[in-house]
């Protein structure tokens, strides 16, 4: 994990608050979670290592060995019995709680990549079994090569995090007044990065799905 955290980016967005919060490229609890599957499971008869790709637009982690006898991966991602290949591994994680219970690694990836606003997590067996989670646009690198100002991209991470911002958040976050506020959102909106719903006065913004 302290590998990880060296090596994939974080933002700190401003949210009116004394600390900011940080932004990683991917939820880290989401990480967390592949990894500790990746030591749980593998196929520990194969003597290749655990593996962590880190590539630009994407991390994957790979471990050796497919699924267990008597489990499938559609059934992955169904309520389904836990079938464990390493048990005294997974008592032992279990025990001193990096395992909150069986089977619910999967489920709290999918969830903690919801909630960050990111593509669902792709699970597949390629000579072992890997979880490969991908970015979406709407992180720094992309919106400082659209050429936004430093102002714009702290709205649109605030409204990545928060499911939408409006003027009023924009003006507190930022210390701009309401006029400002107005023609930056609506240039974010030209850009097809933001989209407005609701009327003027109690407008707000969301990411564009476009």
């Amino acid at each position: 994990m302290e590998f990880l955290r060296k090596n994939i980016r974080v933002a700190f967005v401003m949210t009116g608050e004394p600390e900011h919060k940080q932004v990683w490229d991917y939820p880290v609890e989401a990480l967390r979670e592949a990894v500790i599957n990746a030591v749980c499971h593998r196929d520990y008869t194969i003597s290749s290592a655990v593996e962590i790709r880190i590539l630009r637009d994407s991390l994957k982690v790979w471990s050796p060995g497919r699924l267990a006898s008597g489990i499938t991966l559609p059934e992955l991602f169904t309520s389904h019995a836990s079938v464990l290949r390493n048990k005294g591994i997974a008592q032992v994680l279990y025990d001193i709680g990096w395992i909150e219970r069986w089977g619910g690694g999967i489920q709290k990836m999918r969830s903690a990549t919801a909630e960050a606003g990111i593509p669902e997590p792709v699970f597949q067996e390629d000579q072992g079994f890997s979880v490969t989670f991908r970015k979406d646009v709407f992180n720094r690198d992309y919106l400082v090569r659209t050429g936004l100002s430093e102002r714009q991209i702290s709205a649109v991470l605030y409204a990545r995090e928060n499911g939408k911002i409006t003027n009023a958040d924009y003006q507190r976050i930022v210390k701009v007044s309401g006029t400002t506020a107005q023609r930056d959102l609506k240039d974010l909106v030209a850009r097809n990065i933001l989209e407005m719903s609701g009327k003027r006065k109690g407008a707000h913004y969301t990411l564009s799905r476009r």
